[in-house]
């Protein structure tokens, strides 16, 4: 319309001038402008709109899973995976456990389960200002320039979510670490960093998905930041370091490649979702993902006080963490396990401390006692052991005794009764004079071989399961 009308206009101008190649001069310069306001205007508009999607990011950084549309399903809502799940709690006590790896093939609740564990964590209090979420009580880890900044202007701290952070499989080492944002560098006439994932992800959660499909470039310097829990960028001209705490989750489908071993060896918890259902359990599964999908509010609604209790006992254990103690025989039998189950290296029972204590810290102790030692090994020890068979059978049940004749049933139950009086003062006294509680049996014998049928055939699945 524009055009027309300036075509128009030049029209009249060569009626009333009765010269043809003056209306022609005047018509391509209104064109040239016309195309000229156009082109500022769609300027204009790139930039507004720029402007205003940088503010918003600014607003939102990193994953908001209300913002996003979608609703996960709860963590607590889950069918059975109560080894994962357990894995998962352990983790957001303590965010330093090792990180958590989910096999499993298509279908099988793996990216589920890990964004569940998202609105099981407490929000977390930063210092404004801060691009790697700082934390106000720590100032050790703060780089030099928030610490003038808070020295300059005082300290100014806000409340969040704990982040969400997704690294997708094509990421580049710039976006994964961070790198010098040119145009700022350009406008503020100085280097400036622009931050990546890692600084994101920090105090949260930073979840894979198909971790075996990952560059491994990428990887290692991933792990290699995560274990040092530093992240230092050093390139053109620019040298920063802050720190980088999250909580490593990823998952991946054995189908598709196996995990490369180093990584493995990396991680804590390696675990798979590939666990035999009951016929019962799939159906339980079948109906609750059907009505998750009809009915999402009801079900969110149903399973917040569930929740809410889970996070209320996961802030607690964060607490309680602090004070747990372990003693130096609980410490000898862990890494005995480890030396049973013929594992490599010395990772096994370093991991292996710290999910014992974020176990007992999750069930309000503040001493280690010999269920979280076992929980530790079945988590932790089993799945690195390289002495497992890997032909899994199925245990079978136990045949149930006889039934004893009545009289000699009594006779037994006043035993019992006398028995259990006597543990229990023995107990008392135990516990008053050694309180570095352990297993009375190993989880491995001499030879290696795991002795509870149970967890034998968990460990069996595990290995055959992680592909």
């Amino acid at each position: 319309l524009c055009f027309r009308h300036l075509r128009g206009r030049g029209a009249r101008r060569q009626i009333r001038r009765g010269d043809k190649a003056s209306s022609n001069k005047v018509q391509g310069r209104d064109i040239v402008r016309a195309r000229a306001i156009f082109r500022n205007k769609g300027r204009l508009e790139i930039s507004t709109a720029t402007e205003a999607a940088t503010t918003e990011d600014a607003k939102t950084v990193g994953f908001d899973s209300t913002n996003t549309g979608r609703s996960f399903m709860p963590l607590v809502s889950v069918i059975d995976q109560e080894a994962i799940k357990t894995a998962l709690l352990l983790g957001a006590v303590d965010t330093d456990i090792g990180g958590i790896v989910i096999s499993g093939r298509r279908g099988t609740c793996k990216s589920v389960m890990a964004r569940g564990l998202h609105d099981l964590l407490p929000p977390i209090e930063v210092v404004e200002g801060s691009y790697y979420n700082a934390d106000p009580n720590n100032p050790d880890d703060w780089d030099a320039a928030l610490a003038s900044k808070v020295e300059a202007e005082g300290l100014k701290t806000s409340v969040k979510a704990a982040p969400f952070i997704q690294v997708p499989l094509g990421i580049t080492e710039d976006r994964l670490l961070g790198t010098v944002d040119i145009e700022a560098s350009i406008a503020q006439g100085k280097t400036v960093f622009q931050p990546g994932l890692l600084a994101e992800a920090h105090r949260g959660i930073l979840y894979v998905d198909e971790v075996n499909l990952l560059d491994d470039g990428i990887a290692n310097l991933l792990l290699s930041v995560l274990a040092d829990g530093v992240n230092v960028v050093e390139r053109e001209g620019l040298s920063i370091a802050h720190p980088c705490k999250p909580l490593l989750i990823a998952t991946y489908n054995p189908e598709e490649g196996p995990l490369r071993q180093h990584l493995m060896d990396r991680i804590a918890m390696t675990l798979s979702s590939d666990v035999p259902l009951t016929l019962e359990d799939r159906v339980d599964v079948v109906e609750a993902a059907t009505r998750f999908s009809d009915t999402t509010q009801a079900v969110m609604s149903e399973a917040e006080e569930a929740t809410e209790q889970a996070r209320t006992q996961v802030v607690l254990a964060r607490e309680w963490l602090r004070d747990v103690q372990i003693g130096e025989k609980q410490v000898k039998y862990l890494v005995a396990e480890s030396c049973r189950g013929q594992t490599q290296g010395q990772r096994a029972e370093l991991f292996a401390v710290r999910a014992a204590k974020a176990h007992c810290a999750l069930n309000g102790r503040d001493r280690v006692t010999e269920e979280d030692l076992r929980k530790a090994v079945e988590l932790v020890i089993v799945p690195r052991a390289t002495v497992i068979p890997d032909s899994p059978e199925q245990p079978p049940p136990p045949p149930p005794p006889p039934p004893p004749p009545e009289d000699q049933m009594e006779d037994e139950q006043q035993e019992e009764d006398e028995k259990d009086e006597e543990e229990e003062d023995d107990d008392e006294n135990e516990e008053e004079q050694e309180p570095d509680q352990i297993p009375e049996e190993f989880v491995f014998d001499a030879e290696g071989v795991v002795l509870d049928p149970e967890v034998l055939y968990f460990a069996q699945m595990q290995r055959k399961n992680q592909g």
